[in-house]
This record gives structure tokens, sequence and C-alpha cells, in this order.
């Protein structure tokens, strides 16, 4: 059994509730991630996904310069106990229909896992994905 912090990205992108999508959108870009969670003073307000400025800000017709993240993020943010394997975190994804969660450990969130991290798990690097 793996467990999910052996695969996760430790590095945590954030930004503050506020935060326009389009600045949101070119952290995405620029540090080449498809997530940012949103903090909300110490905790976390959700999390935004490429998939959520495609659905929740494009298709819809919204203004990435003025549409604040916490319009579009997924909250809550799901999350699985760092122990946990990487079988149930695939498990978890597909019945949620998602592609990154976050990780804790002792209540804390210390990183996030998604759908390409279990890919390079699988197939052993960046090769074929």
């Amino acid at each position: 059994m793996v467990p999910v912090k052996m695969v996760m990205s430790k590095k945590i992108l954030k930004v503050k509730r506020g935060t326009k999508i389009k600045k949101v959108s070119e952290l995405m870009r620029d540090k080449h991630v498809g997530s940012i969670l949103v903090s909300d003073g110490n905790s976390y307000a959700g999390i935004v996904t490429d998939a959520d400025v495609v659905r929740r800000v494009v298709a819809e017709g919204l203004d990435p310069n003025t549409t604040p993240v916490e319009k579009v993020m997924t909250s809550p943010l799901l999350a699985i106990e760092s122990t946990r394997s990487v079988v149930d975190a695939n498990d978890i994804m597909d019945q949620e229909h998602i592609r990154h969660l976050g990780v804790i450990e002792n209540g804390k969130i210390i990183g996030v896992l998604s759908v390409r991290d279990l890919l390079r798990h699988v197939y052993g690097g960046w090769g074929f994905v």
C-alpha cells in the first residue's frame, strides 16, 4: 500500500478570498498547476481548478478581471488523510468526480494530490503524463 503522502505535491499554492480569477489563472499558468487552494484566514475555504475556470467563468461569460475566486471555487475542499492509500484516493476522486484532493495530517493540509500525481506514480515518471 502506497500512502498518498508519498506521491502528493508538497508545494501548496494558495490565494486569498477576493483574489480575481485573472490573477489566479495567471498563477496557474506560471506555476504549471491545475489547482490552487483558497485561504480563509488560517483555514482553506475551497479549491479553484482549471476546470472551475472553464466551466464557471468562461462558459458562463463572467469577467475574469472582476470575478472573485470564491464565486467559482469548489467548496468545501475535499481531503484525504496522508496515510491513506493511493487506491483510496483514486476511489474518492472517481466517486466525487474530482481531480484534486487536499492531503491532511494531524488536521492540517500538508499537500495536494492530483490525478496527474496518481498517473505519475502508476507510470513511474513523466513519460506518459
